[in-house]
């Protein structure tokens, strides 16, 4: 492991305290400054501090993969490695933000660390392909769209049928490298690795869901979107948002119901 790499690396009890998307918009500008810097200890010192920023989210997806039997480090090790490939690569003259294109590019280089290191189940050699296929897809995407693509979006940028990405996607379930069956064992005792599992962190998946949501929303009618914003963004009872709108609960609840509904719809395809 050379120093560079040991530097950032983090423990869970070194962890910078969790952040929200939007506590990273302050950095957009030095993107734009990146983009123009040429080579050089200037540029090398923006880019230092660009991926320092957002060690958090590097941390936050490393700690999704926790529970495949792989160590903590090497977990935040790697998807290090693809923050830093993510703010080489970020092209702020797309219109989409960072964490848009870092979080799908992360994620992708931790799932890559899995695949490279065994899968769990035989797989056959085309859906392996087909897997591999789709995750750079969904990078590209990811940046070129602002958000995530749905599986019909996948489809057409890669030429396959939306069964075909389906397919694809199920075989990812293949990466998990350890049977929540298998057996930890220690000197005194073994526990089943499916015991250890803990929660899963809220904070990427609300980025992940923001993002997603983003662009489907503003396509909504006023009051829906305003209605859904202040349920799921600004975490209102439906009894609060009823008395702010000027409606009943029930007719809130209906309205949320059918919103959320073609919402699902849209992401599905």
């Amino acid at each position: 492991m050379t120093s560079s790499e040991e530097a950032t690396k983090t423990s869970p009890e070194e962890e910078a305290p969790k952040r929200s998307g939007g506590d990273y918009d302050h950095l957009a500008p030095l993107f734009a400054e990146l983009a123009v810097t040429p080579p050089g200890p200037s540029r090398e010192t923006l880019r230092d501090r660009l991926v320092t920023e957002h060690l958090p989210v590097a941390q936050h997806i490393a700690r999704r993969f926790g529970h495949r039997g792989e160590p903590h480090e090497d977990l935040v090790q790697v998807a290090t490695v693809g923050l830093i490939n993510a703010v080489d690569r970020f092209d702020p003259d797309r219109g989409s933000d960072f964490l848009s294109f870092a979080v799908p590019t992360i994620m992708g280089e931790v799932r890559k660390y899995f695949r490279d290191s065994s899968w769990s189940v035989r797989m056959p050699r085309r859906l392996k392909e087909l897997h591999l296929a789709i995750n750079a897809g969904t990078s590209r995407l990811s940046q070129s769209l602002g958000r995530a693509p749905t599986p019909s979006e996948l489809a057409e940028h890669l030429g396959l049928s939306r069964e075909e990405v389906h397919e694809g996607l199920a075989a990812g379930n293949a990466y998990q490298s350890a049977s929540l069956d298998d057996m930890l064992m220690s000197e005194d005792s073994s526990i089943s690795l499916g015991s250890t599992i803990g929660e899963e962190d809220p904070e990427i998946a609300m980025i992940e869901q923001r993002e997603a949501l983003h662009p489907l929303l503003q396509k909504l009618p006023e009051r829906e979107r305003k209605i859904v914003i202040m349920r799921f963004f600004g975490n209102m009872t439906q009894t609060q948002i009823a008395q702010k709108v000027g409606i009943s609960q029930m007719h809130v609840s209906r309205l949320l119901a059918k919103t959320l509904r073609q919402l699902r719809d849209v992401l599905e395809e």
